[in-house]
Formats: C-alpha cells, sequence, structure tokens
C-alpha cells in the first residue's frame, strides 16, 4: 500500500521505517533535508514540499499526518486540504485534542475528503515492538486502511482497533495519557519512599526487577523504570521538572465536564505543575502560616 508521511520527527521517521519493512510504499515530507534523506536511506521516497508529495501519491491517496498537536495540525491541515480530492484520506496519527480532531474533520468533509483520527502509543519502542493504535473514523475507510495498521501494531490482531467514529480516537489515547500519568506518579511515589528508608539500603533496581514477574503492579512502564534504576540510581543530572504535553489536562477537562471524579489523574497533573516551581510562593507562605499560628521554625535560604 502506498501512502504519504508527513513529518519524520524520530516517531514519524520510526513509523515509515516499519511501514517500509513491511512492504508499503512511503513517500514522506519534512521541512529537515536530513531527514528526508534518512527517509530515502531507508529505502522510501521524500519530497520537498507539500505540493510535490502530493503529486508523488497515487489517487486516492492515503496522507498520515504525524507533527505536533495544535497549530502546526491546524496549519498542515489547512494548507494540505486544497491538494487533495474527493476520495483521499487524511490520517492524523498525533496527539491532538478529540475536539479539533472533529474540526478537522468537518472541514475534510466538506471537500470529500476522509479523516480519521489514530492516537498512537508506543514511543521509541513503537519500531521493535509495534504501536498501539487507537483508530476513529468511518468504518469502511477504517476497513480499507487495515493493511497500515497491521504493518504498525504489535500484531495484525493485536495493540490495534477501531474504537468508534471520527474523534473517538483521540479521545480514547487522551484518556490513556492521563491514566498514564497517574501511573507514572504511583511508581514514582513508591520508589522514593522505598529510597527514603535509608536504614533498609535497598536497591531500587533489585526491587523493581522482583516486581516484574508474578507481581500485580507488574508492567511495561514498571519495566521502564527498572531500567532506568538500573542505569541512574540516585537519579544524577536530572532536574526535578516534569512536563506534560497537554494530554493530561484534556482529560481532567473531559471529567470535568462529564461529571466523573478522577482525583488520582487530576493530582498527577497537579504535582507536574509543582515540579515546575523552583521558587515555590506556596511553600514559603505555608511555612510562614506554620510560625505565624504555631511559632513553629522557619528553614531560611
Amino acid at each position: 500500500m502506498q501512502l504519504g508521511m508527513i513529518g519524520l520527527g524520530k516517531m514519524g521517521a520510526n513509523m515509515a521505517q516499519r511501514l517500509l519493512k513491511g512492504g508499503h510504499k512511503v513517500t514522506g515530507f519534512d521541512p529537515n533535508a536530513d531527514a528526508r534523506k534518512k527517509l530515502e536511506g531507508n529505502g522510501g521516497g521524500s519530497a520537498d514540499s507539500l505540493e510535490a508529495l502530493v503529486r508523488a501519491l497515487m489517487a486516492p491517496r492515503v496522507v498520515w499526518l504525524m507533527v505536533p498537536s495544535g497549530k502546526v495540525t491546524d496549519d498542515t491541515v489547512a494548507a494540505l486540504l486544497p491538494l487533495l480530492e474527493k476520495g483521499d484520506t487524511l490520517i492524523d496519527g498525533g496527539n491532538s485534542n478529540y475536539k479539533d480532531s472533529l474540526g478537522h474533520a468537518a472541514t475534510c468533509a466538506k471537500q470529500g475528503v476522509n479523516y480519521v483520527d489514530c492516537g498512537t502509543s508506543g514511543g521509541v519502542w513503537g519500531l521493535a515492538e509495534g504501536y498501539s493504535m487507537m483508530v476513529g473514523g468511518d468504518e469502511k475507510v477504517v476497513a480499507g486502511l487495515r493493511p497500515i495498521f497491521e504493518t504498525l501494531a504489535p500484531g495484525k490482531d493485536k495493540g490495534w482497533g477501531r474504537v468508534g467514529p471520527v474523534g473517538s480516537g483521540h479521545f480514547t489515547k487522551m484518556v490513556h495519557n492521563g491514566i498514564e500519568y497517574g501511573l507514572m506518579q504511583a511508581y514514582a511515589e513508591g520508589f522514593s519512599i522505598l529510597k527514603h528508608k535509608e536504614e533498609f539500603g535497598l536497591d531500587l533496581a533489585q526491587v523493581g526487577e522482583i516486581w516484574r514477574y508474578g507481581s500485580v503492579v507488574r508492567s511495561w512502564l514498571l519495566e521502564l523504570v527498572t531500567d532506568a534504576l538500573s542505569k541512574n540510581p540516585q537519579m544524577q543530572g536530572i532536574a526535578p521538572y516534569v512536563v506534560d504535553s497537554g494530554e493530561g489536562r484534556w482529560t481532567v477537562d473531559a471529567a470535568l465536564e462529564l461529571n466523573v471524579a478522577a482525583p488520582v489523574i487530576t493530582l498527577s497533573l497537579l504535582e507536574r505543575f509543582r515540579s515546575r516551581d523552583d521558587d515555590s510562593f506556596t511553600d514559603k507562605l505555608l511555612a510562614s502560616m506554620r510560625n505565624e499560628f504555631g511559632g513553629h521554625a522557619i528553614k531560611k535560604e
């Protein structure tokens, strides 16, 4: 199957490589010439503009969008649509907000272009392990794209599926990432408690290795935690600053809109915000309050 790939960053490039290994023809576009050359080196074709990419594809075209969510996706869709024709398909495999995806789908529909939103998980391990894909879109359109998803997934019928109509793919991936926030926070807090019990001298990597087998908390994420601890037990050289890419916020927003209690995901998001405050006014004020009402000592900077 032939398709175009827009966005040849780490994940996009790996996906293109997996598709090429699976026998698909891939032509990619990225503003970075080195990224295009790398794709060519892996056996793919490249285009130096959106116009050239569309010309290189046979109708009906399939174009996979793998660019940052928000304005970059909006601008790319706006620039690409006039170049596409009725019957073409646009797949957004990035982490777009599902509400944005609904808007993109409506715009595409006016031109007769199919829109599919594919929430994609797998990160840097996807090339070797395969990608987990939550696909939203018309049932017949998704069925026609099955060879692509089967190649990218861990197995033909494993790790991917059409979860519902347009918008549902990115909505499901959003909640997936919200759950991820909570899992990561729980692991981080648990291992921190173990570390602070200094008299036991626990080997955190060993504990993680034990938990990986037979334990109810075993997971791929625990494997990554254990690997990180074995390489850098004290987390030296790593700043206590945790970013968020948006999905956690969107998940909390959705929970509020739907009147669903989601305290763990919400608190894990707030902890990420907290990690970025190098000079916490909140903590200073808390210390001051304790001094005011109880005469508790204040630690000076």
